[in-house]
């Protein structure tokens, strides 16, 4: 009778489990950022992150079986917090370089694009290097690639570290600055929008930090990376990723 009754309870554990909700399903912080449109951005109607990236992780989610809860913060914030385990997923405007792959893993590039340069509309030099701009005062956003290769250039008189995009077009657009270094898709967006009329980008000039997007996780977690690039070439194959990056006015590409 005994091993009956355990029987009975082992079946009824396992008729339990079966019922449980999808509700149990994995869920894991994303972190993202409330500027970088297309990328990412703060959707002001619903009052959160939208954009490629969110786009992307959230239908690599559904693929892979997990939930993504997306955090938004500063993109100079998303490694630090990676790191610290505040986030488990970067999905961001975000370049696979040397220094961050020292500090955190990357998924399979997706999207690559070089920087762009922004210079006031009442400038119509056509500017085709950074050497064109020699001595100048130019900006570009804390934590990229370009602000620290524009450093490094030595070039300018001085490189102004910005918190977001939208505050080098605010400064370019004011005749604050002479100009500003950041992602050519981002700034293209921007400025279709039409809120920085006194601004251009100029598109004779040749980009020469060239990077790829990849998704962030932390160092060593293989399962979960395996996980999101088994999806992002599911994805890239059946027309997923085109389909996104056209929504937000991008082409797709091979990287």
């Amino acid at each position: 009778m005994a091993l009956k009754r355990l029987i009975q309870a082992a079946m009824a554990a396992f008729v339990l489990a079966a019922a449980m909700p999808a509700s149990a399903q994995q869920v894991l912080k994303v972190g993202s950022t409330p500027t970088g449109v297309p990328f990412t951005f703060l959707d002001t109607k619903t009052n959160s992150i939208q954009g490629i990236m969110v786009d992307l992780i959230t239908e690599i989610g559904k693929d892979a079986g997990f939930k993504v809860q997306i955090e938004p913060m500063q993109f100079s914030t998303l490694i630090a917090s990676l790191t610290s385990n505040k986030i488990d997923i970067i999905s961001a405007a975000m370049f696979v370089t040397p220094a961050r792959k020292e500090v955190i893993d990357f998924s399979e590039p997706f999207y690559s694009y070089g920087e762009g340069l922004l210079v006031p509309k009442s400038d119509s030099k056509a500017y085709t290097s950074q050497e064109d701009l020699k001595g100048e005062v130019v900006g570009a956003q804390v934590g990229t690639a370009f602000v620290d290769a524009l450093k490094k250039s030595g070039l300018f008189s001085e490189v102004k570290a910005y918190d977001t995009i939208p505050d080098i077009l605010r400064d370019v657009n004011a005749g604050r600055l002479k100009a500003g270094f950041a992602d050519y898709p981002i700034l293209a967006y921007n400025l279709k929008q039409g809120g920085f009329p006194e601004a251009r980008i100029v598109e004779s000039y040749k980009p020469t930090t060239i990077g790829s997007v990849g998704i962030g996780v932390r160092k060593g977690d293989t399962e979960l990376l395996a996980k999101i690039n088994a999806s992002l070439a599911k994805l890239k194959a059946n027309g997923t990723v085109a389909k996104i990056l056209d929504k937000w006015g991008l082409k797709a590409q091979g990287v």
